[in-house]
C-alpha cells in the first residue's frame, strides 16, 4: 500500500498522466483519489477544444491504465489497487482557464469581475482577458480582475439573444 498522503500521491499522478494525455491530444483537467474499500477510486478528467467523445474516453482510459499499471511497487507513483474512471469535466467545473473559457464561447456564465457578480454570455475569449454580453452590451474584463466563472444551464435562450 502507498505511503504518500493524498495531495502528495495527486502530484504524482498528475505529473504522471499529464505528458500521456497531453500526448494523444487532450488536456489532463484533474485527477482525484478516493479511497473506496480496499481499493482507490481514481477519477481523471479530460478535455479538448470541441470536446471529447466516447472514442476519446476509451483512449485516455487505455493510455493511463498503461501508465498507472507500470509503475512498480517500490518507486511507485500509485501502487494500490484501483478502479480507474475517465470522464469530461462536466458543466459544474470552474472556469478558471483561458481554454476553459475559450470552450464555452457563446455560453452563459455567472462570475465575480472585481467587486461585482455578473451574468453574462462570452462573446470573445483573447489573451487580456474575456468580453461578456451583459444585457447585450460588451464588458471586457481582463484575466487579472476576472473570478472563476460557473456556466448556467440554459433550458431556453430569448429570442433576441438567439444567433442567427
Amino acid at each position: 500500500m502507498s505511503t504518500a498522503g493524498p495531495a502528495e500521491t495527486r502530484q504524482r499522478l498528475l505529473a504522471l498522466l499529464a505528458p500521456v494525455v497531453t500526448a494523444a491530444g487532450y488536456d489532463l483537467e484533474d485527477v482525484t483519489i478516493t479511497p473506496a474499500g480496499r481499493r482507490s477510486l481514481v477519477r481523471v478528467s479530460v478535455d479538448a477544444d470541441g470536446g471529447i467523445d466516447l472514442d476519446a474516453v476509451a483512449e485516455v482510459s487505455r493510455l493511463v491504465s498503461d501508465a498507472l499499471d507500470a509503475e512498480t511497487p517500490g518507486g511507485a507513483t500509485f501502487a494500490d489497487p484501483y478502479v480507474l474512471e475517465v470522464s469530461s469535466p462536466g458543466v459544474d467545473r470552474p472556469l478558471t482557464e483561458q481554454r476553459h473559457w475559450r470552450r464555452n464561447a457563446n455560453r452563459l456564465v455567472s462570475v465575480s469581475v472585481g467587486d461585482a457578480n455578473v451574468v453574462g454570455r462570452i462573446s470573445a475569449v483573447d489573451d487580456n482577458g474575456v468580453t461578456l454580453l451583459v444585457r447585450g452590451t460588451p464588458h471586457h474584463a481582463t484575466w487579472a480582475e476576472l473570478g472563476p466563472g460557473k456556466v448556467q444551464v440554459e433550458f431556453s435562450r430569448d429570442a433576441d439573444e438567439k444567433e442567427d
